[in-house]
């Protein structure tokens, strides 16, 4: 067992001197207290003095703490701001979001109204369709191009009716079934379209070539006067397709034809009408198209 420690605290001098600073702490502390006391009784002018003299030792110290505080609530209001700031930056990237996704979708909506409205002008402007229907299908990788109309025998449909869309003609019923019918495209090798263009009118075949595009002959013999961004427009000419339907855009021009894009892609197309044969004006007597 260990002895116990026979040291005092006077065995330490820095003890010792730690003792005495607080005695005498203590003792100033008292004295300054009654002198304090004794001045605000007896004489108030050099109590005031006194007070003023204490608050101007101990300026530097409240200045230093107000200091302290003020940064330490002004570090508290940055955080705060900060994360506030965060706060408020995801709710507008959210609402960002939101409003892109509301102008796509007002986009597809105008998209599809004004599709919609060119439908309803060609409907109006146009005889009495047949029936308008989805296609549903169409060809893609053959050099024989159908598309696969969702309308057949029973709403109408006969061989021979020309398709068409707002954005141009499609081609030709060549087989109808009870509930759907079979659509020979205007780019397929074997379909040939009566064209004019629209510009001055002039004449022109259009016949498909098998890869989506069309080849588009002048009627007359010698230069080629087609050139790229020319609009061709069915003539009417032989019948079936009724006259100043869209047909194809100018692309590329060779020495006897142009190749033209089509205007109606069925790729790209989910409506279409179908409508009864032209039928040209009868010539009268004098060789002229009958009123």
């Amino acid at each position: 067992m260990a002895p116990p420690s026979t040291r005092r605290p006077g065995f330490s001098r820095r003890a010792q001197y730690s003792l005495f600073a607080s005695y005498v702490v203590a003792v100033a502390g008292i004295l300054l207290a009654l002198l304090l006391a004794l001045t605000a009784r007896f004489d108030p002018g050099s109590h005031a003095a006194i007070q003023g003299a204490v608050a101007d030792a101990a300026l530097p110290v409240t200045r230093a703490g107000r200091a302290v505080v003020a940064g330490a609530t002004s570090s508290i209001a940055g955080v705060a701001a900060y994360i506030d700031a965060g706060s408020k930056n995801r709710l507008l990237e959210a609402q960002v979001r939101a409003d892109r996704t509301r102008l796509i979708q007002a986009r597809a909506l105008e998209r599809e109204n004004h599709r919609l409205r060119r439908l309803v002008r060609l409907v109006g402007t146009r005889p009495p369709p047949i029936v308008a229907a989805h296609l549903v299908a169409s060809t893609g990788a053959s050099s024989r191009r159908y598309a696969t109309l969702s309308a057949g025998s029973a709403q109408g449909v006969a061989n021979g009716q020309p398709v068409r869309t707002s954005e141009g003609l499609v081609g030709r019923v060549v087989a109808a079934g009870r509930s759907t019918a079979r659509v020979l495209l205007i780019t397929d090798a074997g379909n040939v379209v009566p064209v004019r263009r629209l510009t001055d009118g002039m004449p022109a075949l259009a016949t498909g070539r098998g890869d989506g595009a069309l080849d588009i002959r002048p009627l007359q013999s010698g230069s080629n006067p087609f050139k790229p961004g020319d609009i061709f427009m069915t003539s009417g000419a032989g019948g079936i397709y009724p006259p100043d339907a869209p047909v194809a855009i100018g692309k590329v021009t060779t020495r006897d034809k142009i190749v033209g894009r089509p205007l109606a892609d069925p790729t790209r197309l989910d409506f279409a009408i179908v409508e009864p044969p032209f039928v040209p004006p009868a010539p009268s007597a004098t060789g002229l198209p009958l009123p």
